[in-house]
């Protein structure tokens, strides 16, 4: 899981990805395809959606790029058949 930290100090919001990349200094050596499965998307899904709460909490008003990524969130499997596809396809965190 790659991490990705918001706006807000000391939240992190998580990604997920079906590469992992060997370096030997700063050479790439190997890339691995890993297998991803649904719980681990839904686990990483559940935390980015935790982390990113206090966006939506009644004194915050949500931004429509925030709505946008956490709808993206909500729907990811309903969105792709396999996990591997739902992870390549993980909504990008809004920079605001």
């Amino acid at each position: 899981m790659e991490r990705k930290y918001a706006s807000r100090p000391g939240v992190v919001i998580l990604t997920i990805s079906t590469k992992r990349y060997v370096y030997h200094g700063t050479d790439l050596i190997d890339e691995i395809d890993l297998e991803i499965t649904w719980e681990q998307v839904r686990t990483t899904r559940d935390q980015a959606l935790s982390d990113s709460d206090w966006r939506a909490g009644k004194d915050v008003v949500l931004s429509t790029p925030w709505k946008d990524f956490r709808q993206a969130l909500r729907d990811l499997p309903q969105e792709h058949d396999e996990a591997n596809d739902a992870a390549d396809n993980w909504p990008v965190m809004p920079d605001e």
